[in-house]
């Protein structure tokens, strides 16, 4: 039961706004009684802790599929933003933000996991680019991951509208890899620009 009310919330949260869903709202939605959510969780915000945590391993679980497609390190950041594309489309405002903004310690925890994630992958991307000839053999792989995260993370956590986070994020991505492809990824990045706006 713990796992289905954990489950149905975060939907819910995600779609209607961590702020504007109550205890009651779930209750409602699942036929239970209030009573039963509170047997699991003591409060909302233990509720939104742990449908953090899912959403941080479903977003791994799938990077993890994108990485093991064995893609080029350029088709693989494209290949990342489609997939948060088809996971973020249905909704209107951007989670990050709103979780920030009403619940910042929940939000300043699931960061910090985040964060490390992201630069350790962003830098294995850059390792594989530089080996496949994409990437210049010289650029500097620490300052480049903390760029391109800040970049990426700011956006989301300063950026009310979902679909005006992923316009963003797709320019970010653009910038980062022509800051550091050689010729031969700028010829992969065009190939890839090109593929979104067919």
């Amino acid at each position: 039961m713990k796992e289905k009310i954990v489950s149905k919330a975060t939907d819910m949260f995600l779609k209607l706004g961590f702020k504007s869903v109550t205890m009651d709202d779930i209750a409602g939605e699942m036929c239970i009684s209030k009573k039963t959510i509170y047997k699991y969780f003591c409060n909302k915000e233990k509720l939104i802790e742990e449908g953090t945590e899912v959403i941080h391993q479903n977003i791994h679980k799938l990077m993890d599929e994108v990485i093991s497609k064995n893609y080029n390190a350029i088709e693989e950041n494209f290949e990342m933003r489609k997939m948060f594309k088809e996971m973020f489309q249905s909704f209107d405002h951007s989670p990050a933000y709103q979780l920030k903004k009403h619940y910042p310690d929940i939000y300043e925890k699931m960061m910090t996991n985040e964060m490390e994630d992201c630069r350790q992958m962003f830098s294995q991307n850059i390792v594989k680019g530089i080996e496949q000839g994409l990437y210049r053999p010289n650029v500097d792989i620490v300052s480049a991951t903390q760029f391109y995260y800040t970049l990426v993370f700011s956006i989301n956590e300063n950026t009310v509208l979902e679909r005006d986070a992923y316009e963003l994020e797709g320019k970010a991505l653009e910038y980062h890899t022509r800051a550091i492809a050689t010729e031969k990824g700028i010829i992969e990045l065009e190939k890839n620009l090109l593929n979104i706006t067919k």
